[in-house]
């Protein structure tokens, strides 16, 4: 099998190749980062030594859908993990305690690396210091905007995800550098913010509809279930958390 020359190595940003037909191509190496794969057929594939991280679901490999077992063993390793599935306002109460727990133990442990390192981007990821600004935003857009209705919760140190399309009103500096006192006296902040929701959450406020705020902004002015906004949040604190935590294990091992 031959390949034409002129691609390898070469950065591929913000292309649609939706109903693309991509044939005879060599991406041994290659990276994808943000790439929407929903509806994605592969044939006549050769995978081997590949590595896949995000939110998966119905992924079928030679007829076996193997998504749930992946979630099976992910639950099995984290005992916790089940737990950010709350059914009910105890429920999203209890994820809550286990997350600050679980936080208080990395910020902790990061504390014992230079400030240096905790601005250091490992393989291309969000540095730690990133990652907490990251989950600032999270709750400023979808608790303290969508939830509480207000029309303009950020931060300067807001950090929103790349892949979001540049938004007026919302903060977005990716060259701060603020320390990590700084960084948790706001993240702190937020996090009381969100205590204070669902220790006062009840059944009838969990299955409610949002307000939508008339302010443009991000996400979208529209009227949001409480639920799946509490469980956004849920899941960016649980996954980002592990992130930290592979990163800090990488960085650690470079002392």
């Amino acid at each position: 099998m031959g390949f034409m020359d002129g691609w390898s190595g070469k950065r591929i940003e913000r292309v649609d190749l939706t109903g693309a037909l991509v044939r005879d191509v060599d991406l041994r190496g290659a990276r994808f980062e943000r790439v929407v794969l929903t509806g994605t057929r592969m044939r006549g594939v050769e995978l081997g030594h590949l590595t896949i991280d995000g939110d998966v679901e119905d992924l079928v490999i030679n007829g076996v859908d193997v998504a749930p077992y992946v979630y099976a063993e992910l639950d099995r390793r984290y005992p916790d993990r089940a737990k950010m599935r709350p059914t009910d306002s105890a429920g999203f109460r209890t994820a809550w305690d286990i997350l600050e727990c679980l936080w208080d133990g990395t910020v902790e442990r990061a504390r014992d690396f230079s400030p240096e390192q905790l601005h250091e981007r490992v393989d291309g990821e969000w540095s730690f210091i990133e990652t907490l600004r990251h989950l600032v935003f999270a709750t400023d857009a979808w608790v303290r905007r969508v939830i509480l209705g207000d029309p303009h919760p950020w931060d300067a140190l807001d950090l929103p995800f790349d892949g979001m399309p540049e938004t007026p009103g919302v903060p977005w500096d990716r060259d701060v550098r603020p320390d990590l006192d700084e960084v948790l006296a706001l993240r702190n902040d937020r996090m009381a913010t969100v205590r204070r929701y669902v220790d006062e959450l009840t059944e009838e406020r969990l299955e409610a509809d949002t307000t939508p705020v008339p302010e443009p902004g991000w996400p979208d002015s529209v009227s949001y279930p409480v639920r799946d906004c509490l469980l956004i949040v849920l899941n960016e604190e649980w996954q980002h958390r592990l992130y930290a935590e592979r990163d800090l294990d990488l960085l650690e091992t470079l002392r």
